[in-house]
Order: C-alpha cells, then structure tokens, then sequence
C-alpha cells in the first residue's frame, strides 16, 4: 500500500481504546507496515499495577501517578523522533491519562493529580490523528482473557463497563485532533488481512473532524 497521498499531514497518529480493544496490536502491525516508529505504552513497569486491579481504592493514586509521569516523560522523547521514521504511532495519547484518574482517584487525591497534571501537559505535542477502537463489553472481556496477562486476571467486568463509559464519553467529546471512531467488534484486523487493509484505508483517509466507521458484518 501506498500512503504518500493520504497521510502528508499526519507524522504522529495514537491508537486508543480501552483494555483488550487491540490498540497495540493494531499500531505494532501499521507500524510493520509504513515503516514507521512504534512508541508503545509501558505499562509492564509500573510496579503498582498488580496491587492496583487486587485493591483499586488503595492503589489507584500509585498507579495514576506512576503512568502520568512515564507517559509524560515518554511523549517528550518524541521530539527526539528518528529522522529516518516519518510516521510515529502511538497505542496511547497523553490526555486519556484524565479517563483513568477521574474513575479512580478519591477528591483529595484527585486535586493534586489535577495540579501535576496542567503542569505537564503544556509540553506534550497533540497527535495529527486519533483512531478510537470501541467495543462492547463482551469482546473486551473475550480479548483480555485469550492474552492472558497475569496481573489482568482480577480485572472485574464491571470495572471494564465502567471504564468503557468513561472511554465513550471522552472521545464522543473530543475535538484536539481528528478522530476516526471504529467499530471494532465487527472486524479482526489481527488475524484477517482483509480487515486490516480495509480499516488503514479508512484511517489514512483525508479527514479534518470526527468521522465513524462500522463495517457491515460478514
């Protein structure tokens, strides 16, 4: 495929979603194929994680903190892109660090987040392009127990309805940056090619606004 039309104005686009939508797979294989630079969330280093979906009251402000100060300083070495990437792509974008703490944090613990937070996010360059993958609770479910990830396995349905509200309110709202809005239950962009070549398609299109894409089922 050939992108060198469609995508001019876009050099840093985030894949969001919630838990088990598939946003690192998703980058990793766009990645693979436009030869750009993958910069993947690290939440395998947040010591506070396994502790967090056991006791979420108890560690929520840990664990909040930990990735707002990882991810901030990891957006801010995207200034130091490598020249021979054009693209960079995301499976996170900083402002969503705002769905979690506002779920999470208690109101004493939420007011000094809030501080950091303005204080932080002046320096973080906004992406060129968001695509948010929704999904349904059942699927998210279905995906977070085949990956099988050891400090997910306490991770609640409700906490994930939850979450999953809080996903759709923020970006049925969003304006920073395009927004292209996807179906995701309705396709498997990881393991059917078809799927994949259709839904990049559709992300590096022209686009100045929100826009949604659901595929008609099979």
């Amino acid at each position: 495929m050939d992108f060198s039309e469609n995508s001019e104005d876009i050099r840093h686009l985030a894949i969001e979603g919630v838990i088990g939508a598939g946003k690192t797979s998703l980058a990793m294989k766009i990645a693979r194929l436009t030869n750009a630079m993958p910069v993947l969330e690290r939440f395998e280093e947040n010591p506070f994680l396994d502790k967090f979906y056991d006791d979420i009251n108890r560690y929520a402000f840990q664990t909040q903190i930990f990735f707002l100060l990882n991810r901030h300083k990891q957006q801010q070495e995207l200034a130091q892109m490598d020249l021979f990437h054009q693209l960079i792509i995301c499976d996170y974008m900083f402002e969503k660090d705002k769905i979690f703490a506002y779920l999470n944090l208690q109101d004493d613990e939420l007011k000094l987040y809030e501080d950091l937070v303005s204080r932080l996010e002046k320096t973080i360059p906004k992406p060129d392009m968001v695509v948010y993958l929704q999904c349904s609770v059942d699927h998210l479910m279905e995906n977070i127990k085949k990956r099988g990830r050891s400090f997910e396995k306490s991770v609640s349905k409700e906490y994930v309805e939850s979450l999953n509200e809080a996903y759709n309110y923020f970006f049925f709202r969003y304006k920073s940056s395009p927004l292209l809005i996807v179906n995701a239950d309705q396709i498997d962009f990881v393991n059917d090619e078809r799927d994949f070549d259709n839904l990049v398609a559709e992300i590096f299109k022209p686009r100045k606004m929100t826009e949604y894409y659901n595929p008609i089922m099979k």
